[in-house]
């Protein structure tokens, strides 16, 4: 009786440890700001850098430095990361949304200038992508919501009509999402980042696919976003011009103009 005691003991402090453990890694302090710099865009925010159909965004923290797609065109992409004043060997890791050129395009440059980071992409991307990669460095292939840097994370695979992932950046503001193309729909991608951390979500920017969409259909996914907790927004790249002008006057002094240059830093 008294080993039973003690084992059932020893099982229950094992479990509170555990638990102890799990809960500390999902409440650890998040970096206290974050930077992140549209590197390539089809829309301009600063005229003296090259613009394209495409998106780029780096992603600045005290401890890392992620690059989350790379646009349509590595010389570019160089270009812009040097008028910025931004070190192509400085990136840590790569994070591709999607197997669009328009968002892996720039990598071959990118690790041709000598930068190795880990590149964490899906499984849709093509064996021929997936070899240039491994001539550089080791590629991460990401099913689940998978841990890039303290801070940084991705939503996994998010089904649709072309599968992609989105990039999560938690500061002590809340959460930010940065989408590529969000082929499968902005409000699932959000949706599947608020699942994964079970935070809210309050910035969302990149792609948001509604070029094409009706303006019923915008003013719809605006209060989808509104009702999960976002308060700032910035459409950019796919999102469409009367998309942008939509969520200008749904968020006001919430809503961000993102083009090529411009710099977000979130945060308090």
């Amino acid at each position: 009786m008294i080993t039973l005691c003690r084992r059932a003991a020893l099982a229950t402090t094992i479990f509170v440890l555990a638990t102890t453990v799990l809960v500390a890694c999902r409440t650890a302090a998040p970096p206290a700001t974050a930077t992140l710099t549209i590197l390539y865009d089809n829309y301009v925010h600063d005229p003296t850098l090259e613009s394209g159909w495409g998106f780029a965004c780096l992603v600045e923290t005290a401890g890392s430095t992620v690059l989350f797609d790379t646009g349509a065109s590595g010389e570019s992409l160089l270009k812009n990361m040097a008028a910025l004043g931004k070190d192509p060997l400085a990136v840590d890791a790569v994070v591709l949304s999607h197997a669009h050129d328009d968002h892996t395009a720039g990598l071959a440059a990118l690790l041709a200038a000598g930068a190795r980071p880990k590149v964490y992409l899906l499984s849709s991307f093509g064996s021929d992508y997936l070899r240039m990669v491994r001539t550089y460095t080791e590629p991460v292939l990401v099913a689940k919501p998978t841990e890039i840097a303290p801070g940084i994370s991705t939503t996994g695979r998010v089904t649709g009509p072309v599968p992609e992932q989105a990039l999560v950046v938690r500061t002590a503001e809340g959460l930010t999402v940065v989408t590529g193309c969000a082929h499968p729909g902005v409000v699932k991608m959000v949706q599947q980042a608020i699942d994964a951390t079970g935070q809210q979500v309050t910035l969302v920017l990149g792609g948001f696919h509604l070029a094409d969409a009706t303006e019923a259909h915008i003013k719809d996914i605006i209060d989808q976003l509104r009702e999960l907790g976002v308060k700032r927004a910035g459409p950019s790249h796919c999102s469409g011009d009367q998309a942008r002008a939509l969520f200008e006057a749904s968020f006001d002094d919430g809503y961000i103009a993102l083009g090529v240059g411009q710099v977000v830093v979130v945060g308090p």
